[in-house]
C-alpha cells in the first residue's frame, strides 16, 4: 500500500507519518498542494491523506485535481478548519473520507486501510468483469458507479454510523 501524507505543518505530518509506520504503515510525506500534484505525476499512491489549509494549492483543489486526473487514488481529508460546506464538497469530488483533526490515530489507521481496501475490491470487480467480457460494467465500476458496493464501501457507511 502506497499512502502519501499532505500537510503543512511539518512536525505535525513527520510526526504522523512516524506513527503510522508503527502500526505498519508506511508513508511519503510531502508539505504542500503543488508537491502533492508532483508527487503524483511520478508516483501514484493508492491513498493519500490531504490537509486542506495549505500554501500554493488549497488542499481542496487538489482533490478537484486528483478527481478528474488520478480517480482511483483515494483521499482521506484530515483538517483542522472541517465545515460542513467543505465535507459535502469533498463528498462530491469523490474523497473517500472527512476527518477533523485533531485525530485518533487508530481511527486514521483503519480510514487508510478502508481506502486501500476499497481501491483493490473495485479494481479486482472492474478486472473480473472485463475478463467475462462485460466491459460497460467494467467501465462503470473503474469510474465508481454508485450503484456498485463494495467492502470497503460497507466499512466506509458502517462507520459513519
Amino acid at each position: 500500500m502506497k499512502v502519501l501524507l499532505v500537510d503543512d505543518e511539518i512536525e505535525f505530518v513527520n510526526t504522523l507519518s512516524n506513527r503510522l509506520g508503527m502500526r505498519g504503515i508506511s508513508t511519503d510525506v510531502v508539505y504542500d498542494g503543488q508537491q502533492a500534484l508532483d508527487y503524483v505525476a511520478e508516483h501514484e499512491p493508492d491513498v493519500i491523506v490531504l490537509d486542506l489549509e495549505m500554501p500554493k494549492v488549497h488542499g481542496m483543489d487538489v482533490l478537484r485535481q486528483l478527481s478528474k486526473t488520478h480517480p482511483d487514488i483515494q483521499v482521506v481529508i484530515l483538517t483542522a478548519y472541517g465545515t460542513e460546506e467543505r465535507e459535502k464538497e469533498a463528498e462530491k469530488l469523490n474523497a473517500f473520507d472527512f476527518l477533523n483533526k485533531p485525530v485518533d490515530v487508530e481511527t486514521l489507521v483503519e480510514r487508510i486501510r478502508g481506502a486501500y481496501r476499497f481501491k483493490a475490491e473495485k479494481t479486482m470487480a472492474a478486472a473480473a468483469f472485463a475478463e467475462a467480457g462485460e466491459f460497460d460494467t467494467a467501465k462503470e465500476i473503474a469510474k465508481d458507479a454508485k450503484r456498485f458496493k463494495t467492502a470497503g464501501e460497507m466499512f466506509k457507511d458502517e462507520d459513519k454510523k
